[in-house]
């Protein structure tokens, strides 16, 4: 109390329970951000067992020629069911968190397609097609903490906009990886390229935290491939790690740029042509996987074929087909408009590339070399060499694969340069002027603003609408479709007797760029200084919205403002 009284007094009136209200609503978040986690975590618990116990293991045990044939049902269930949700619903998932996180033309994440995303993604994974959970399950969380934070926004500022998005994303990795560390970690950092996303991270903390309890009490907590062996920390390994992420960084180069072509390609053609030529493909992936190893190592996310490789009588001819199928098979999965993840396909081709290299230099028994070579080809593969790092540390739980798998992904994510699997992801967090000047120009135009018809004469246009309201422009509307600009300095080349006599029509300037409603604020600012002028009209498709001036796009006062009153923007 004594303390409490003591600040109360270097505090003005209010002050006091603006801070205890400040306080509870911070604890409020960090709840709401646990109940999303354990939300997230039984939701992802119910996906895997219904793709992964129900559908895939029992394609397994079909004959192999069903086997071939049904990653291309499934790609043909995925289409239909993604045709039935709908034109929204797009086979797209861990991209569409990325594209939603930058998105401030007010696109987010919708509930309701959320359903219709995991069924397809149950017809896509459940045939075995060669595409990972974890896709799936960051949109399952990031779709869920997204719409949680709309009911719930009386709790949230405005610089926390996306928390519970990204807390919503960090459980699903969290739970589809047995991972809490490697779930916050990428939410986190697969936004960007060069960075993290700020203030996000006791939030996403406890959500990821949350959502691996709840899975894990519901499927136990072994990992998903566990890793033998403490190997040595010598120069040895830590070069083989270097060369590892040269190699890694090389090949996934190639990776991306085919999967990124594959991701055009599935918006392109007929579907019922690209589900053919995809399920074709796979087919063939199928069959010579099987032939390589006599069993389903082209189907699946990978997991059988990783087991397969990591046995050191394998050559490394047979591994470096084993990753060819798989690369193949891949990229026609997302051609074909499948939906799953990439984060598990990047992985098993950094363990093969590791197990290959280790094979020429004669060390297949380690299983250091795959571990690093996950780590390398993840890291630069989605521009999260944290994140890799981190996944290395879980999925291992020794600390000597650390050290090497951070050589090899520092320098995968050199040689990688500025490619990156996902078309959205951006360089770094940008300042706030920045910020404001990617935001949509909607929120500033003056729908209200006064408007001269045409045929009104120059004389009450200077007395009535320049003069009578302050202003040095102004619309010319005839209904509600722009004609033109009224400018007051163009008044002075008319003569002063004519002006009663002289229509708006004959005195206005045309030719002036004329925003559209999807504009950015940098949009407009650039067309003013092109054009020359303080003022532009806002029309969709040739109808008058309104307008927005200089004044409008920066107001440097609320940026002052709002720098000072935010000390993480101070520096």
């Amino acid at each position: 109390m004594i303390a409490s009284a003591r600040w109360e007094r270097f505090l003005p009136g209010g002050g006091r329970e603006h801070l205890v209200d400040l306080g509870r609503r911070s604890q409020q978040v960090l709840g709401v951000a646990g109940v999303t986690g354990v939300v997230v975590g039984l939701l992802v618990a119910g996906f895997e067992g219904l793709a992964e116990t129900l559908t895939f293991e029992r394609v397994l045990d079909l004959p192999l020629a069903v086997q071939a044939g049904a990653p291309a049902v499934g790609l043909a269930l995925t289409a239909l069911i993604l045709r039935i949700g709908g034109s929204s619903a797009s086979p797209s998932t861990s991209d569409d968190y990325i594209r939603a996180f930058h998105d401030t033309r007010g696109g987010r994440l919708r509930l309701r397609d959320l359903p219709i995303k995991l069924l397809a993604s149950v017809a896509t994974l459940g045939s075995g097609v060669p595409l990972g959970h974890e896709g799936p399950a960051i949109y399952a969380g990031a779709s869920l903490g997204a719409a949680a934070q709309r009911r719930l926004s009386r709790l949230f500022s405005a610089e926390q906009a996306k928390l519970l998005m990204v807390a919503g994303a960090a459980a699903g990795v969290s739970a589809v990886f047995k991972a809490p560390v490697t779930g916050l970690v990428f939410a986190l950092e697969v936004p960007f390229q060069d960075d993290l996303a700020r203030r996000m991270v006791l939030p996403a903390a406890i959500s990821s935290a949350a959502s691996y309890v709840t899975f894990a009490s519901l499927a136990g907590t072994e990992p998903l491939l566990p890793v033998a062996g403490r190997p040595p920390f010598n120069l040895v390994d830590l070069g083989g790690a270097a060369v590892i992420g040269l190699v890694a960084g090389c090949l996934a180069r190639v990776f991306v740029s085919l999967i990124r072509h594959a991701k055009t390609l599935s918006g392109q053609g007929h579907p019922v042509v690209r589900v053919a030529g995809a399920g074709a493909t796979l087919a063939v992936v199928v069959l010579a996987g099987h032939a390589l190893g006599d069993g389903p190592l082209g189907l699946g996310p990978g997991y059988n074929a990783l087991r397969w490789a990591l046995e050191p009588e394998h050559s490394v001819v047979a591994i470096v087909a084993l990753g060819t199928l798989r690369v193949a098979g891949t990229a026609a999965a997302v051609a074909g408009g499948g939906t799953g993840g990439l984060f598990i396909p990047l992985v098993i081709q950094g363990a093969l590339v590791g197990r290959a290299v280790g094979g020429v230099f004669d060390m297949e028994g380690t299983s250091l070399f795959p571990v690093v070579g996950m780590a390398a080809f993840l890291g630069a593969g989605y521009r999260v060499p944290l994140a890799a790092v981190v996944f290395v540390a879980e999925f291992t739980g020794q600390p000597g694969f650390v050290v090497p798998g951070l050589i090899a992904a520092v320098v995968a994510q050199l040689v990688m340069g500025r490619a990156s699997i996902s078309p959205y992801q951006s360089t770094g967090r940008v300042g706030h002027l920045e910020h404001r000047l990617r935001m949509p120009l909607t929120l500033v135009v003056d729908s209200e603003a006064r408007t001269v018809p045409p045929d009104a004469t120059v004389d009450e246009l200077f007395w009535h609408h320049l003069v009578g309201t302050r202003q040095q422009s102004v619309p010319v509307v005839d209904g509600d479709t722009y004609l033109g600009m009224a400018e007051a300095h163009r008044l002075a080349q008319i003569d002063r007797e004519s002006w009663p006599t002289t229509t708006v029509a004959e005195a206005m300037r045309t030719g002036l760029p004329v925003a559209g409603p999807d504009w950015l604020l940098s949009d407009a600012i650039r067309a003013m200084e092109a054009s020359d002028t303080d003022r532009l009209a806002v029309c969709d498709d040739g109808r008058f919205i309104g307008v927005i001036t200089a004044a409008d796009l920066v107001r440097l006062d609320e940026i002052i403002d709002a720098t000072e009153g935010d000390p993480d923007r101070r520096g």
